[in-house]
């Protein structure tokens, strides 16, 4: 019984500004309709404030405009219906189901098609239909869109720029925990559990990438419109494009250690060609965390050049002749490589 109980909880909580923001904005909204309209009960105007109110001006921009365009929508139909047909029970259930045929006629957002029969449905019931009381709503709800994306605005917008550059960071440094725990299972004679952990735990790279860039998303959506966020933006862009190198590595590092896995002997932690190849595996991942490192310099500093510290990935490796029971594999790993040292050759410069 308590996995359904579970489900309608999130995994994180809104912060408590975002509850204080949401509470102002309904709060002005409704002595806003009180003062400007003589409206006792300004139910539009009140649910317009609570919906606009997101954790962005981006999204709240959104969400003002979805929610007028459904309440025009849904008033001009109600409206018509009622001077057309009366307000019997069939008209109301009638307008319903026209509004959300009309939704979806005009393809448009989940947002102004529920809005559309909500506001034409509250018409008919509540106001009669009336051409004072629609346009009354509609003016309403404009009241409560407008202070709700101006108290979003003007009350400390969020930045989500850090928890984006903290995802990016944490998929560089698991890239370079895989680099090494491939390194350690050729250099040594490994079982096949071991190779099944390290197929397992270099797997989890793609839901570190998913995770940072879900996150670089939404910082970048936190940005926009917002008047704290010019400084974060030139950040921002870098670890966008850092976490565009860190995805072609992932490629890369998963499809080295799938082929470990798949070709594995015992062979091959005395072959010195294989043993040539995990020194290139150390280099590639001292860079992998050194570029993190450099991310993480303010912009007007120096940042180190990604190779500045030995070891590094300075050169391709060159193999003249791979042992015959090992080519295969020898020639995967040297193509992925060849891919790993363009990349971080790409990040130095």
């Amino acid at each position: 019984m308590a996995r359904p109980v579970l489900s309608l909880q999130s995994k994180t909580r809104s912060p408590v500004l975002q509850v204080v923001k949401t509470s102002i904005a309904a709060i002005a909204s409704w002595l806003a309709c009180n003062l400007l309209l003589g409206q006792p009960v300004p139910i539009f105007a009140t649910i317009a404030a609570l919906l606009v109110v997101q954790p962005s001006v981006n999204q709240s921009l959104a969400k003002g405009l979805e929610r007028s365009i459904g309440v025009v929508l849904g008033v001009t139909l109600a409206y018509t219906a009622h001077e057309l047909l009366g307000d019997a029970t069939w008209v109301v259930l009638g307008v319903i189901v026209v509004s959300l045929l009309l939704a979806w006629v005009l393809r448009l957002t989940p947002g102004s098609a529920n809005q559309i029969p909500i506001s034409a449905m509250l018409v008919v019931a509540l106001g009669g239909g009336t051409l004072h009381y629609a346009g009354e709503r509609v003016i309403e709800t404009v009241i409560g869109a407008v202070i709700g994306l101006v108290v979003n605005v003007i009350i400390v917008p969020p930045v989500l720029a850090g928890p984006a550059h903290a995802a990016v960071t944490r998929l560089a440094d698991g890239i370079a925990a895989s680099l090494d725990e491939l390194t350690a299972n050729l250099r040594s004679v490994s079982d096949a559990a071991a190779l099944r952990s390290m197929l397992v735990r270099v797997r989890t790279l793609r839901a570190l990438q998913a995770e940072a860039a879900a996150a670089v998303s939404t910082a970048e959506d936190s940005l926009m419109l917002n008047p704290l966020g010019t400084r974060h933006r030139t950040a921002l862009e870098r670890d966008r494009e850092y976490l565009a190198s860190l995805s072609v590595l992932v490629t890369r590092v998963v499809g080295m250690t799938r082929a470990v896995h798949d070709h594995y002997d015992d062979a091959l932690a005395s072959d010195p060609t294989v043993g040539a190849i995990t020194v290139e595996l150390d280099r590639a991942s001292h860079d992998v965390r050194l570029s993190a490192r450099n991310l993480t310099r303010p912009l007007h500093d120096d940042a180190e050049p990604v190779t500045a510290e030995l070891p590094a990935l300075t050169a391709p490796l060159v193999i003249a002749k791979p042992h015959p029971d090992h080519w295969i594999l020898v020639g995967s790993l040297m193509e992925d490589l060849r891919r790993v040292r363009e990349v971080l050759a790409g990040l130095a410069d």
